[in-house]
């Protein structure tokens, strides 16, 4: 069930809303501000919301910041896919058992994933043989 918010509208997770702002950071030609952030997300969020957003997005290495005045402007640095593998990076890092956690996951993979994963591997693996 979706949650609903003070106004009556759909209320949207932390997930969608830091793809929507990578989505808008994407579509900017330069450095932005957090305002044209908003503006582009359709202004229905709190300034201080997608502040949040931004932020969270910048401690997983999803966007970058640099200085303008007193404010700060932001750039996409991942894509979706790029934050989502960011978030298995940080799951698998978060685990002991390293081995046990691969293991369960790569036999949980469908056939076609697994081809694809092989696939990768052999391609990073000639990429560092100098291949």
């Amino acid at each position: 069930m979706a949650e609903v918010n003070a106004q009556g509208g759909r209320r949207r997770g932390q997930g969608e809303l830091e793809a929507q702002v990578l989505a808008v950071l994407h579509t900017a030609n330069e450095p932005v501000s957090a305002a044209w952030v908003r503006e582009r997300l359709g202004g229905d969020l709190a300034y201080t919301t997608v502040m949040t957003i931004l932020s969270r997005l910048g401690a997983k290495n999803a966007v970058t910041r640099e200085r303008s005045g007193r404010a700060f402007l932001w750039t996409a640095a991942a894509d979706e896919a790029g934050l989502a593998a960011l978030r298995m990076r940080r799951v698998l890092d978060g685990e002991r058992d390293r081995d046990a956690v691969l293991t369960s996951f790569v036999s949980s993979l469908s056939g076609d994933d697994e081809r694809l994963l092989r696939a990768l591997l052999e391609s990073a693996r000639g990429d560092t043989d100098g291949g």
